[in-house]
């Protein structure tokens, strides 16, 4: 059972529009190595794993990849909100306005729509969590990236949190992934 608290894991307070900062964002909300691809990866291969702490900790970490989504999209819609059509032809988001006005879409800055391709469940404990530790590294990476690309104090403040959280995630996957290992060892095969 879920309890959503009507509020954000971190605070997003973004006072000065940036369409162009906001296209890059997006990529963490709905691209390859976003926040939804990760929700929906960890939530999906709880169910076979075969131990309890895996299925716990895929449930966990995957419900708070959706408390990032949530943070992640806030920040797109607080850097779109009140952009002037000049500002998104300067940050070259013609396309993005003229599919989405200034709202908030699964997708990436470029236009590519979030797919089902973006996530993996093989249904090999060691092969899912081993996906599961370079997600984690690829998003870490691509919070770096938009730190470096961010010139706005209110921007990086939830970047560098989101950014150390994808941290906690890999060091928990490789928790799990050593108790998958001990479990795997102590089945007998005769």
């Amino acid at each position: 059972m879920w309890i959503y608290e009507k509020k954000l894991q971190y605070p997003v307070r973004i006072k000065r529009p940036n369409p162009k900062m906001a296209a890059a964002v997006l990529s963490q909300y709905g691209g390859p190595d976003g926040e939804l691809a990760a929700s929906l990866r960890y939530i999906s291969q709880r169910h076979h794993m075969p131990i309890p702490e895996a299925k716990g900790m895929l449930n966990d970490i995957g419900t708070e990849e959706l408390a990032h989504f949530e943070m992640v999209g806030a920040m797109v819609h607080q850097l779109m909100k009140g952009a002037s059509i000049e500002e998104i032809k300067a940050a070259g988001a013609e396309s993005w306005y003229t599919d989405h006005d200034r709202a908030t879409w699964p997708g990436t800055g470029t236009g590519v729509p979030f797919t089902a391709a973006y996530i993996m469940s093989k249904g090999d404990p060691v092969a899912d969590l081993v996906e599961d530790l370079a997600a984690e590294e690829k998003a870490r990476a691509t919070y770096e990236h938009l730190i470096d690309l961010a010139d706005d104090p209110d921007v990086i403040d939830p970047l560098r949190w989101l950014r150390e959280r994808e941290v906690v995630h890999f060091q928990r996957f490789g928790e799990i992934l050593n108790k998958i290992y001990e479990w795997k060892d102590s089945k007998k095969y005769y």
